[in-house]
């Protein structure tokens, strides 16, 4: 690691100029300087941030998870330094979907002690295609493109380089005109949160501002976001990877993904709800734990899954999604939206009388019929970056707010 600033004063007239015209500082990329990631895999281009754990990697082989805990949502670069000029190489996987609209590009967000100053993105990287009416994938190779953010306050300060979440993200170099070193423990809480795409992030402005990275920034604490999109299934896996990581905090937001791919029925789901959060408890038996249920989704409030795609609009450059079930089928034990808050409702009361320290949180206050009137969703399933913003100072305002379950975090 370069030299340690812990003895370089925060006032630029103080401290020693920076010698801007010497070549670039390279600095190893390692786990001390990464937030988010439960894991580090050595690649042949350099690193790749993990959103779970090589031994859950190795018990799932769908397609959909991979790429999911690969996409570094709420994972960060963050270091200290008094430098005005970083670069950082990496190498992109982007998701292009034949005959549907082009995806938008990833986003670098930068913070700047907390406070958002500059965006960018990257070029190049690989291109994986998708064609949604076989199944089929094929992989494109491209180069490695370079992020870089200028004319940075020359002082010591916070970095954190938020990458983006809907592309795979390999970390190839980080340069600085000056030295960096880790950026020590700020004693902040650590928010362990695990959902569905919603969670993951899927149409939000950038990185920072998913609804969660909101949340998490306005409650004043650390997040780890394990949402996974399509893949928020109950997972044993996963609810080891929780058990298995620290934090103060925790929530599960469960429903919507249970239902699109229609997965389980009735008769399975609520034991298997009781057995994830079971695993959790072996790790976390105090914690507040928040069991959060769907927000508000017209097409699968009483329709079962599974989702499918909605071809009907691509000629106007929209992608959206229908339900394909039946709410006759109900009655068969197919799972909806609204059978499965009564579920989760059910299960969480019937916990708390041993469990003090579990809750439960309607999704619907965070995303309700009134919220869908003014900002509805665009695809039916996926809310957009002002509805992201609506859900985390929503949450923020219910789990961290006063009385709320994680109000202890701010005192």
């Amino acid at each position: 690691m370069n030299d340690r600033l812990d003895d370089i004063p925060d006032t630029p007239a103080a401290a020693p100029a920076t010698d801007r015209t010497a070549p670039p500082i390279a600095t190893p990329i390692t786990a001390d300087l990464l937030r988010g990631a439960l894991d580090l895999e050595r690649t042949e281009h350099g690193v790749l941030p993990h959103r779970l754990p090589a031994r859950a990697r190795a018990q799932c082989a769908d397609g959909l998870l991979a790429m999911a805990e690969a996409q570094p949502s709420g994972v960060r670069l963050v270091f200290r330094t008094r430098a005005t000029t970083v670069e950082l190489d990496a190498l992109r996987t982007k998701n292009v979907y034949q005959g549907a609209p082009p995806r938008p590009d990833g986003v670098y967000d930068l913070l700047v002690d907390g406070r958002p100053t500059g965006q960018a993105g990257s070029t190049g990287g690989n291109v994986l295609l998708v064609d949604m009416t076989t199944g089929s994938v094929e992989t494109r190779p491209g180069p490695v493109g370079t992020v870089r953010f200028s004319g940075l306050p020359d002082r010591v300060k916070d970095i954190e380089i938020w990458l983006p979440y809907n592309e795979i993200t390999q970390l190839v170099a980080l340069r600085t005109d000056a030295p960096v070193e880790p950026l020590p423990d700020g004693g902040r809480k650590q928010w362990l949160h695990h959902g569905s795409s919603i969670s993951h992030g899927s149409d939000a402005a950038s990185p920072s501002t998913t609804w969660p990275a909101l949340a998490g920034s306005l409650g004043g604490v650390e997040l780890t976001n394990l949402g996974l999109s399509g893949s928020a299934l109950l997972d044993p896996f996963t609810a080891r990877a929780l058990r298995d990581t620290p934090a103060d905090l925790i929530s599960v937001k469960i429903g919507i993904n249970l239902v699109n791919t229609d997965l389980m029925r009735l008769r399975a789901f609520g034991p298997a709800v009781h057995g994830f959060l079971d695993t959790v408890r072996e790790g976390h038996p105090t914690t507040p734990l928040l069991v959060v249920s769907p927000i508000l989704c017209p097409i699968h409030e009483d329709t079962p899954g599974p989702s499918a795609p909605d071809f009907s609009n691509l000629g106007e450059g929209k992608l959206q999604f229908r339900a394909a079930g039946d709410p006759a089928e109900r009655a068969g034990g197919k799972l909806t939206l609204n059978v499965i808050r009564g579920e989760l409702a059910r299960i969480v009361e019937q916990r708390a009388a041993d469990d003090p320290n579990l809750h439960y949180l309607d999704g619907r206050e965070l995303y309700g019929e009134a919220d869908f009137a003014e900002l509805p969703l665009p695809d039916q399933l996926h809310p957009d970056a002002a509805t992201h913003r609506r859900i985390g100072e929503r949450f923020a305002a219910l789990a961290f707010g006063s009385g709320g379950p994680f109000a202890a975090a701010r005192s």
